[in-house]
């Protein structure tokens, strides 16, 4: 085998600025595919490892060790696509979107999105089964009510966020701690002190902004409207969101994700056949081929026609590209030859907080996936943290919060497709006001640089408490 080398930052410079031409000009002027673009920015890194000494087996073997990486997230997002399909055509979403027309006043509606979105993540781990179902809904009837778009989405995804990097049921809060080599309890725990400052923050900001928008353009005739229809199409009942109590009480008891929203698929597939009067095998069909109805009417039509299996290929397709995208980077060293350049300035906490929050996001944006940032960041940056004696838990809290509070902000990232997708908003629409995301950064870097929140491994505590007594 050929002697190979870590790339310059000359290569690494070129190469990731043509990364970022490719995707830009594909989305923004050609109009083409996110995933062609990806498919295509593989073979520029492949040409990198075969300049930098690798064959191209090896660089084949990095991709798929890549791809490996994320399939637990394709699994889970083809079982979301199956739950949504079932749970319109069960009536799930329409008795949520129902209710929540009935009993939500729309000057505290951004504060009830912010804090049923975050119940839901916390109680099933899952910001895209957040979004999928609680998110739809929320969406649907922002939109009924008059408010913005960006800005209920915005809400949606403070709350799903706010979840996702607290719950212990998270794939992505398990992933930091295990990768950080801290305890999953223990991370939550460091969490907390950073989430709720933030999370308190934030609930205030979107209780301002819905009293600013709330019943300015509420018309009253559209909700009217909307739940009049909602009532001709479906069965609207209380008992229409079992399937969704059965979900949230399945992964609250910490059964597994993928096959838990398969289950609940499966019970709106049933719910749809005993109580919305479609065939067992119609009913079944919406799993892969998503919700399907010709109302006549637009509004109704774009927000029921979605879901199964088929409108998540899409996704799929990012998730994949982009843990390849990832996994060629990250086995070339690209990221840590970056970090070396500016690891001589890593002597403080705030410095070493602030390079973690960048690494963690530029990792989503050339990784183009959540995990590729999840794994990474800890690796990348362990040694100074160690070096500083910082305590294990600041590293996974900061890479939660710079890889998981970021990953819905990069249009072409696993994150920011799907959450585009499904809620119907541009992810440069709605990411100015992903405000629990912007006040986590905040606070993250506060701490920091105060030194507030942040421990120490065991011989600086000693070191400390032997320089205080002295001094007594």
């Amino acid at each position: 085998m050929k002697n190979v080398r870590l790339p310059s930052m000359l290569e690494i410079v070129c190469v990731l600025g043509l990364f970022l031409a490719i995707v830009f000009s594909f989305t923004a002027f050609f109009n083409l595919p996110i995933q062609l673009a990806l498919f295509i920015s593989w073979f520029l890194v492949i040409l990198l490892g075969v300049r930098l000494g690798y064959g191209y087996p090896d660089l084949q073997e990095m991709i798929t060790k890549g791809i490996s990486k994320g399939l637990e997230a394709i699994l889970i997002l083809i079982a979301v696509g199956a739950l949504i399909g079932t749970w319109i055509a069960g009536g799930v979403v329409p008795t949520l979107i129902y209710y929540g027309l009935e009993f939500i006043h729309p000057s505290i509606f951004l504060l009830a999105t912010l804090a049923i979105c975050s119940i839901t993540s916390v109680a099933t781990g899952t910001s895209w089964g957040t979004v999928g179902t609680a998110g739809i809904a929320m969406m649907a009837i922002g939109e009924g009510l008059g408010l913005p778009l960006p800005l209920v989405a915005g809400a949606v995804l403070s709350g799903a966020y706010f979840g996702d990097k607290l719950s212990p049921l998270s794939d992505s809060t398990v992933l930091a701690a295990s990768m950080s080599k801290v305890d999953v309890i223990a991370h939550v725990r460091a969490m907390l002190y950073l989430s709720l400052p933030a999370f308190i923050i934030t609930g205030i900001l979107f209780t301002i902004a819905g009293f600013v928008y709330g019943g300015k353009n509420v018309d009253l005739d559209k909700v009217d409207f909307l739940k009049s229809s909602l009532l001709d199409m479906f069965d609207i009942q209380i008992w229409m969101l079992v399937p969704a109590v059965f979900v949230i009480v399945l992964l609250a008891l910490k059964k597994p994700s993928m096959p838990t929203i398969t289950a609940g698929a499966l019970l709106g597939a049933i719910w749809a056949s005993l109580f919305q009067g479609m065939s067992f095998v119609d009913a079944i069909g919406t799993a892969y081929v998503g919700f399907s109805a010709d109302t006549g009417i637009d509004f109704m039509d774009k927000l029921l026609n979605r879901g199964g299996v088929e409108g998540m290929l899409g996704s799929v397709m990012v998730i994949i590209f982009g843990l390849g995208f990832g996994g060629l980077l990250e086995q070339l060293g690209v990221l840590k030859v970056i970090v070396s350049k500016f690891q001589h300035k890593l002597t403080s906490a705030g410095n070493v907080t602030f390079s973690t929050l960048i690494v963690a996001f530029l990792a989503n944006v050339f990784g183009c996936a959540m995990y590729v940032s999840l794994i990474l960041t800890p690796k990348i940056m362990e040694e100074s943290y160690d070096k500083l004696r910082i305590d294990r838990r600041v590293l996974s809290r900061n890479s939660e919060v710079g890889g998981t509070m970021t990953s819905g902000m990069v249009p072409w990232s696993d994150n920011g497709i799907f959450m585009a997708g499904i809620l119907g908003v541009s992810t440069l629409s709605y990411l100015p006001f992903m405000w629990l995301s912007f006040v986590s950064l905040g606070i993250a870097l506060i701490y920091g640089y105060t030194g507030k929140c942040i421990w120490y491994t065991g011989e600086v505590k000693t070191e400390q408490q032997a320089l205080h007594k002295h001094a007594n």
